[in-house]
């Protein structure tokens, strides 16, 4: 059973779905960094999908993923995504058009 996306206790989660290429040190820092960033700016209200590309590449072919990491923002619509260096907290929220804390204070 699906839920409504108006309904309050959806209308505000994300979706993402990361893609990462096996165990390699990149990648590993790759999902630790986005696993710290989504409870940070959105604890309790996220899910996140780790796709190893080298395992399910059929998935990382439907999304058009020719290389890792890349993160895509799902939901909200409009999809976004990112690839490279996932580090940067400030620079994946901007590249997936989410205000950062800072911003949203403003």
């Amino acid at each position: 059973m699906s839920r409504s996306v108006d309904r309050p206790d959806t209308a505000d989660r994300y979706r993402f779905r990361l893609f990462v290429a096996g165990t390699a040190p990149r990648s590993l820092r790759a999902v630790e960094s986005v696993r710290r960033i989504c409870e940070a700016h959105f604890a309790g209200r996220y899910e996140l999908e780790i796709v190893d590309i080298y395992q399910q590449p059929d998935l990382a072919a439907r999304d058009g993923i020719v290389a890792a990491p890349i993160l895509l923002k799902i939901a909200p619509q409009p999809e976004r995504r990112v690839a490279g260096d996932l580090l940067d907290a400030e620079r994946i929220l901007r590249g997936l058009n989410i205000p950062s804390a800072a911003e949203a204070e403003r």
